[in-house]
């Protein structure tokens, strides 16, 4: 019987993820322009090394300090109109419509608590309300942030959010970057409000980036991983829904080397320092996950257990794209809200 839901399970899967007829498998390219302006490659000029090897350089560098690497300039010119939050990014990319900030505001009355959410990959701009206003109704503010390259942040040649997650190496590094320095901004605006307590929710995508963000700032108290994993490759080597982004990369790199190309920005590389940071965490994952693997899962759960984090695990029966379907977006939500609820 298990194995007929299972198979039931991964058909329905298969069935959602081929829905989606606009996937493009784009040029490789290390994009070693996009580096240009990291805090490491002010540092350490190329001098002659290979692109693979000058991008193993940065990221050497960039864990070394990734404080720095994720440093940025406080921003003050925060508009709130609409209920939409606007303001420039401090990392500032060759295309405009990604440079403007844009966060949809959910606020609870008399609230003291907040939390930023971080939809997944190629979410709608309407993605991941229903749990913003879940959220608002347990008198939790919802700050939901549109990721680099998607929905309002969109640059008009796409059609997917394909500069967030592709081929391109640095281009890669530099939106996950990107997105960290913006949850931070938010916190800020956030921080200016009023608010005393602040969580993260992330899904997916946003779950790695909910993760590096947690990791480098001390304000985040309260976490919620929807989807996890260790490295950033894996997902895509692995994953049901990134084959066309493999397909870009594999004549180029084999799964090893572009870990270490993604080092920078694979929460495994900051679980100290995120242990470091006390803070009570729900991992979320999915048991018959054809995008997150499972085993990428308990990887990071086993990990963060020896490190001695606060944490709790739930997995559910279902998978990645059939935990956005009925029933298990309904229990999905509910233990992201009671956890919220409780510990923030």
């Amino acid at each position: 019987m298990l194995k007929a839901y299972e198979r039931w399970i991964r058909s329905k899967e298969e069935e959602l993820c081929n829905r989606a007829t606009n996937r493009v498998v784009r040029h490789f390219d290390w994009g070693l322009e996009w580096a240009e302006s990291w805090p490491c490659a002010q540092q350490y000029a190329k001098n002659g090394d290979s692109p693979e090897d000058y991008i193993l350089k940065l990221n050497r560098v960039a864990l070394a300090d990734s404080d720095e690497f994720f440093a940025y300039e406080r921003q003050r010119d925060f508009e709130l109109e609409g209920g939409i939050l606007r303001f420039p990014s401090p990392v500032e990319s060759p295309h405009p419509e990604n440079n403007t900030v844009h966060a949809q505001w959910f606020p609870a009355k008399k609230s003291k608590r907040a939390v930023v959410l971080l939809p997944h990959w190629n979410a709608p701009a309407h993605g991941h309300n229903a749990l913003c206003r879940g959220l608002q109704t347990l008198g939790i503010s919802t700050l939901r942030l549109s990721l680099p390259y998607h929905d309002f942040r969109m640059p008009g040649e796409l059609e997917r959010a394909d500069y967030a997650m592709s081929s391109n190496v640095c281009r890669t590094i530099d939106a996950a970057r990107q997105a960290v320095i913006d949850v931070r901004c938010c916190l800020d605006w956030l921080e200016e409000q009023g608010f005393e307590r602040m969580g993260i929710v992330g899904t997916s995508l946003g779950s790695s980036y909910a993760c590096l963000a947690s990791a480098h700032d001390a304000r985040i108290s309260v976490n919620v991983f929807n989807h996890c994993s260790t490295y950033v490759a894996d997902v895509v080597w692995t994953g049901l829904s990134t084959q066309h982004v493999r397909k870009g990369l594999e004549p180029h790199l084999d799964l090893d080397r572009l870990r270490e190309a993604w080092r920078a920005i694979s929460p495994v590389s900051y679980l100290e320092k995120f242990a470091a940071r006390k803070q009570k965490s729900l991992f979320i994952y999915a048991a018959y996950d054809t995008t997150f693997l499972p085993r990428l899962s308990r990887d990071i759960v086993e990990r963060v257990a020896k490190l001695g984090v606060d944490y709790k695990v739930v997995v559910l029966p279902c998978g990645h794209y059939t935990l956005g379907e009925t029933p298990f977006k309904f229990i999905d939500g509910y233990h992201i809200c009671s956890f919220i609820k409780r510990n923030l």
